[in-house]
């Protein structure tokens, strides 16, 4: 077996490679920020942000559940996945600070584990982007098409593809 076909790999792969860390990370924000969105989640949040010194406890809940949530559903899509990698760094380096940071590394003790593989699955995915399987690759190439068709770019469409371009 020569070298070129063990680096080499078919373009599904390639196209494919991003889902996985997109996956594993939008579905464990969007449980997290679930749990914290449920009627009872916000209240036993509440008092436990409140005990962290985050106060008031309930409206930073919310924000931070929203934040997940959304930060989540956008990872699994593929669409808006670098502002929603910036909230999970968000979330998690105040994690880390704030409860698992003084804890040690290890996850069976509550450390950061766990939140360092979080961050850096969302640093990846915020300088990569989503990758060609998502939503935000199939916006874009009807953007690219529609620009495509016409000789001159109006600033309208100018700015809607670095729109998705910073978006990613």
């Amino acid at each position: 077996m020569n070298m070129a076909t063990l680096t080499e790999q078919p373009s599904i792969l390639k196209a494919a490679a991003l889902l996985p860390p997109r996956l594993s990370l939008g579905s464990t924000m969007v449980v997290h920020g679930v749990s914290k969105l449920r009627p009872g989640g916000t209240a036993q949040h509440a008092g436990f942000f409140e005990q962290l010194g985050i106060k008031p406890g309930k409206p930073w809940v919310i924000a931070t559940g929203v934040a997940e949530l959304l930060a989540g559903v956008s990872s699994i899509l593929g669409i808006a996945t670098r502002p929603a990698a910036l909230a999970v760094l968000v979330t998690q380096a105040i994690a880390v600070a704030k409860v698992h940071g003084p804890k040690g590394f290890d996850n069976t003790k509550g450390g950061f584990e766990f939140n360092l593989a979080l961050g850096a699955i969302a640093l990846g995915l915020l300088l990569r982007g989503p990758g060609p399987l998502s939503v935000h690759s199939a916006v874009e190439r009807r953007v690219k098409r529609k620009e495509s068709r016409r000789l001159r770019l109006l600033p309208r469409q100018r700015r809607r593809s670095v729109l998705l371009d910073v978006l990613g």
